[in-house]
């Protein structure tokens, strides 16, 4: 909009007298008009940001057209300034956003990742709780000190010492030599020992048979009564081989015993020094009496109610509210106790029964690995009896072996030993990688734990196996004599 001024008439000054000119004193009202007219200007147009300020608006009416473009202008400029500053607003605060949410998720990043920290160390010091009671329930094994004396019997510690009790008897060509030796030394007092005995064997080539059979017979009855003394000291030292072993195995036994018994000892101790008690997640929990109920309920109320009362101000008032209540109000809620302490007992009974049947075979268990590891003791302690057995028996059978006839038919085997064929293929594959000593142990206890009637399958079947052979070897012991009477 372009401002108009108005031009007014002023009157010039007169160069000749200068005087005004004179003006009518009373003026009409349409001349009065018309010059108000004149002498008002034209209003300009506020601009936007000047109809705001009204000391602009009217300065707007004293100013001129250039200045009024100028102003425009400036108008213009400063709405461009202003939208390019609010357009940098906007867009730094697009770009504020977007890094509160980078540092949002950065943020979730770094506590998940404090939390999987959190749970290792837990971990961890779980781990090293366990280490540090097998620790120390190892060191408790150390201090195991058994309370046993392994006796000797007296009569092994005597023959050991004294060797036996009767000597070897001496030939007669000895005792007939002991008569003879003092008559030849008188005969020849200067001889040594070896011409004494010289002549002594020379002498004995000429002795006839009646002369010799005087000592020959002395050395029979001493043979006689030495053989017999020497095979009483073997049945004597046999048995009390066997009665040691008999001991040893007592011995071991009860070693056994005493370790295991300790060691049960030491896991109760190490267990007890526990001091939080794992609770079972299991159990069901007891439940609510009927003014915990109540107040349960009323918590939540009195809360709302007026926030400025405390956890304890509410169980006071709880308190007061539940003594004031008749029987009547209080009624459902002792229905609703009786009712949770009937399925918590229900709950708790099937909870029983439960931890009695785990007990129970936990029990079997330990009861199952005790006589695994006293029949493995067992056979440890027979096994060295066995191989000592077996290599003597073996040098005595490469000595004395004879040719076996491929022909001839073999021995069955023996109840228990057909039991075992098959008890050792099922074990094998029930337990993988299962070690031969551990194996041998649970057949001889599955055996012994068998009962009659499936003992006597076994037997059946070994004496049906045992006449068979018997068969056979009858058939093959009466070729035998054919072929020898041929022959």
């Amino acid at each position: 909009m372009v401002d108009l001024a108005v031009v007014v008439d002023v009157p010039k000054k007169s160069k000749k007298n200068g005087r005004k000119a004179l003006k009518d004193k009373n003026p009409s009202t349409n001349e009065a008009n018309i010059l108000a007219q004149k002498l008002s200007p034209v209003p300009p147009v506020p601009s936007p940001m000047e109809a705001d300020d009204p000391s602009k608006a009217n300065s707007g009416t004293l100013t001129s057209p250039k200045k009024a473009k100028a102003a425009a202008a400036k108008s213009k400029q400063s709405k461009q300034s202003f939208e390019k500053d609010l357009q940098e607003m906007q867009d730094m605060l697009q770009q504020l956003r977007i890094q509160k949410e980078k540092t949002e998720e950065l943020l979730k990043e770094k506590d998940e990742m404090l939390k999987l920290k959190e749970e290792e160390i837990e971990t961890k010091g779980k781990k090293q709780e366990k280490l540090q009671m097998e620790l120390k329930r190892l060191q408790k094994m150390k201090e195991f000190k058994p309370t046993m004396t392994f006796a000797i019997p007296q009569s092994l510690k005597e023959k050991k010492n004294g060797g036996s009790e009767k000597k070897r008897p001496s030939p007669p060509y000895i005792l007939w030599c002991k008569d003879q030796w003092k008559e030849i030394k008188k005969e020849n007092p200067e001889a040594d020992f070896k011409e004494v005995s010289n002549i002594l064997g020379a002498k004995w080539k000429m002795i006839t048979a009646e002369e010799k059979k005087p000592y020959e017979e002395i050395y029979r009855a001493e043979k006689e009564a030495y053989l017999q003394v020497m095979a009483k000291e073997k049945r004597e030292t046999e048995a009390m081989k066997l009665l040691e072993d008999e001991n040893k195995q007592k011995s071991a036994m009860e070693l056994l015993e005493q370790y295991l018994q300790f060691k049960q000892e030491a896991e109760k101790e190490t267990t007890k020094k526990k001091t939080k008690k794992e609770r079972d997640p299991l159990k069901p929990k007891q439940p609510m009496s009927a003014f915990f109920l109540f107040s349960s309920k009323r918590r939540a109320a009195l809360l709302t109610e007026d926030k400025s009362n405390n956890i304890l101000d509410v169980a006071k008032i709880a308190g007061e509210e539940w003594k004031n209540m008749t029987e009547e109000q209080r009624r459902p809620y002792h229905e609703m106790a009786k009712k949770n302490k009937e399925k918590y007992m229900e709950e708790m009974e099937a909870y029983k029964k439960r931890k009695e049947e785990e007990a129970s075979s936990l029990q079997k268990q330990e009861e199952e690995t005790m006589k695994l590891h006293k029949q493995e003791a067992l056979q440890l302690l027979k096994k060295e009896k066995t191989d000592n057995i077996i290599k003597k028996t073996k040098e005595k059978r490469q000595k004395n072996k004879p040719v076996s006839d491929p022909n001839k038919p073999r021995k069955p085997a023996s109840s228990f030993l057909l039991f075992s064929k098959e008890a050792r293929k099922t074990l094998m594959q029930e337990r993988e990688g299962i070690n031969n000593s551990t194996l041998n142990a649970l057949i001889s206890v599955k055996w012994k734990e068998l009962g009659e009637e499936e003992r006597n399958v076994w037997n059946g079947k070994a004496a049906e196996a045992m006449e068979e052979y018997k068969k056979k070897l009858e058939e093959y012991n009466n070729k035998c004599a054919e072929v020898n009477k041929q022959q």
